[in-house]
């Protein structure tokens, strides 16, 4: 459960203030530097979240893509009481998509004490640069600690669904879920077979929803975009969309029974910009193979 003597109220406009150069300060524990890797599938960049203070070294979670100026960021923002950078107990990983995990080796070799790097290794559907070994694999429900003049726990939540090693991590102590891509804010994530599969997301979703409501989560920090709050409301919503848009490809499937990926797409994403109906497709492929494995029949 959150601290109870603590206001969870964000500092200076944490969900528009995108800094590249200077952490901002979205709480007196939590840090979020944006990697310099704005595009249409990243947003504004990828978010890095520092979590933890100078008494207690810092957290790392998704130190981004293999920038070199962002991880000196990085390890310049985590600070000792001294005032010295690099004071990092751990380096944590939500998934081993190219914008996400390759800066951990960069940043973990700038430290003298060399923090282990956590996550889960990349699954063998993963594609090509997105090859991922942690130091040490995550168990179900793990615990990060680290503790200063307070103490700051991640909690480990498994999400497989937008990638097959999608882990998400609870701050307990402030009612913080840090969602990685499994929950984006402005948009909704990419299923991408055969490391995505929907009917994993769809039943990650739901435990999501189980954990933050029993560990009483407040708002949630994800990879790309600003501070959501409303975490159940978001996460139903969610799920909402996912059934409706695999209830429109079931129907353009059955409207077209001989069709394809390429006749459905026009159809099951009409409310879609064309612009953006290629990386559609790709969740699309996940709809299908999902609504025929439900009725038992095999892939495409």
């Amino acid at each position: 459960m959150p601290r109870p003597s603590q206001t969870l109220t964000p500092a200076s406009s944490p969900t528009h203030d995108w800094q590249y150069h200077t952490p901002v300060a979205l709480w007196r524990n939590v840090l979020r530097l944006t990697a310099p890797n704005p595009s249409l599938m990243t947003g504004p960049g990828t978010n890095s979240y520092l979590v933890g203070e100078p008494a207690s070294g810092f957290i790392v979670v998704d130190p981004g893509p293999p920038d070199a100026e962002h991880v000196q960021r990085l390890w310049e923002a985590c600070r000792d009481t001294q005032g010295r950078g690099g004071h990092i107990a751990l380096i944590a990983c939500t998934h081993s998509h190219a914008d996400h995990a390759p800066a951990a080796p960069l940043l973990q070799a700038l430290c003298p004490q060399r923090p282990p790097i956590v996550g889960l290794p990349s699954a063998p559907t993963a594609r090509s640069g997105c090859h991922f070994v942690p130091d040490r694999a995550l168990q179900p429900g793990e615990k990060l600690q680290i503790a200063g003049t307070e103490s700051h726990t991640l909690h480990a939540v498994f999400t497989p669904g937008h990638a097959a090693n999608h882990v998400c991590f609870v701050l307990e102590e402030d009612g913080l879920l840090f969602s990685g891509d499994h929950i984006l804010n402005g948009s909704t994530t990419v299923i991408d077979p055969p490391d995505g599969h929907m009917g994993d997301y769809l039943d990650s979703l739901d435990r999501l929803h189980q954990r933050c409501e029993a560990m009483g989560v407040q708002h949630i920090l994800p990879a790309h975009g600003g501070v959501i709050d409303a975490p159940l409301q978001t996460i139903a919503q969610l799920k909402a969309h996912r059934l409706k848009r695999g209830a429109k490809v079931a129907a353009a499937m059955q409207a077209q029974p001989d069709g394809d990926l390429d006749s459905w797409l026009p159809l099951a994403y009409d409310d879609v910009a064309p612009h953006i109906w290629p990386v559609a497709r790709r969740s699309l492929q996940a709809h299908v193979e999902h609504l025929r494995g439900a009725a038992g029949q095999t892939r495409p």
